[in-house]
């Protein structure tokens, strides 16, 4: 830890308000860089060079003053950090008079500076924590040994099973999104501490990942765990934030290199889901929307595209009132089940049936051949 201006300005400003005489920090070679008096910064302390070299209070009076570069009558006192002299404050004025100061002066000193020690590593942390998610989600460039190093100096463990998690924030009241709102969810997903590993991917497309611990059986990992984390950080949010949010939850793949192409199936299925879901709709995992998700990449070709939406182009032209449409959506809802489809829509079976007919009419396909059926059903998937 290195004394800086930044930090001696903080010392400086929080012990002159509580005493009167002015106050000095000095650094490792004796040059003043905080000051009650502005005029002396930058200056070479004398008294400073041998309370750093003795590690011992010294006090100056007006004869060793006159003796000593840049130095006024006071006392000045090393600052001690890890048992090492890293600096000195100082105060102006008689020995006598503000000898009786000088601990209360140092022991502020180096608590400002332990905090800011605190702080730093901190922030370290942080910033090492998010770089740590965004070479695991890039799998291109992971270099496992690297992650592992780089894991143990933050204590987490990599062998944990996860998942990816995408987050999307989605403001209320129109307002636009700010970064604290972002650190505001990181802080939601990290406290309290589940060794949740988390990194705001991108501000401006508001989004936030999580690599989420997961308990993993010979079943498989359990999904009902996470569905009530899930739902317990939704009520956090709905309590305490101005903003909603959209949850993606990708599938669990072993290993580190796995943790990429979960992220890859948990991207997929928030861009998948994004025009088939209700507003009200929230929280979506990977496996219940797998055929979307598959298909959904299916619009970066477009003659593909267009081969498979024919079908169902034909049927929006020559179903005006959107009834078919609407029709042929409930009964694969209802996994193509008449009675359930006639029941939802409250029509008859016979009605469902002439409907069924007509959409078969319109579109060339046959209900009851598999082949048409699924190519219908992919073409409703994918649009």
């Amino acid at each position: 830890m290195q004394l800086n201006s930044t930090i001696a300005r903080q010392i400086v400003e929080r012990t002159m308000k509580i005493i009167k005489y002015s106050v000095n920090v000095m650094d490792s070679y004796g040059r003043i860089i905080g000051s009650g008096d502005p005029t002396r910064l930058h200056q070479k302390h004398d008294g400073a060079v041998l309370a750093i070299n003795n590690q011992r209070v010294i006090e100056i009076d007006h004869a060793t003053a006159q003796q000593l570069q840049g130095v006024k009558p006071g006392i000045n006192l090393p600052i001690i950090f890890q048992r090492q002299a890293i600096g000195v404050v100082g105060i102006s004025g008689e020995p006598d008079q503000v000898r009786n100061y000088g601990e209360l002066v140092k022991m502020t000193a180096e608590l400002i500076i332990e905090q800011a020690a605190l702080m730093s590593q901190v922030e370290w942390n942080k910033r090492h924590r998010e770089e740590l998610v965004m070479q695991l989600i890039n799998g291109s460039t992971l270099n496992e040994s690297q992650l592992l190093v780089l894991a143990e100096r933050l204590d987490l463990d990599l062998t944990q099973p996860r998942i990816a998690t995408i987050i999307q924030v989605v403001q209320k009241n129109g307002e636009s999104l700010s970064l604290e709102n972002l650190q505001h969810l990181v802080h939601l997903l990290e406290y309290p501490e589940r060794d949740n590993l988390v990194g705001i991917t991108s501000v401006s497309m508001n989004e936030v990942v999580v690599l989420k611990p997961i308990t993993v059986t010979a079943e498989g990992w359990s999904r009902d765990l996470e569905q009530q984390r899930v739902q317990k950080l939704l009520k956090r949010i709905a309590k305490e934030a101005n903003y909603s949010i959209k949850i993606a939850l990708g599938d669990h793949f072993p290993t580190l290199h796995g943790l990429a192409q979960s992220y890859l199936t948990a991207k997929a299925t928030m861009e998948a889901v994004s025009h088939h879901t209700t507003h009200s709709q929230q929280v979506f995992f990977y496996q219940d929307h797998i055929l979307p998700v598959l298909l959904h990449g299916l619009k970066n070709e477009p003659w593909r595209y267009q081969q498979l939406q024919t079908p169902l182009e034909k049927l929006k032209r020559h179903d005006q009132r959107g009834i078919l449409f609407k029709t042929l959506s409930v009964f694969f809802e209802q996994n193509c089940d008449l009675a359930q489809t006639s029941e939802m829509l409250h029509i008859h079976r016979n009605t469902l049936r002439y409907r069924l007919d007509k959409i078969e009419q319109i579109t060339s396909l046959k209900i009851n051949n598999i082949n048409d059926i699924n190519r219908l059903y992919l073409a409703f998937l994918s649009q």
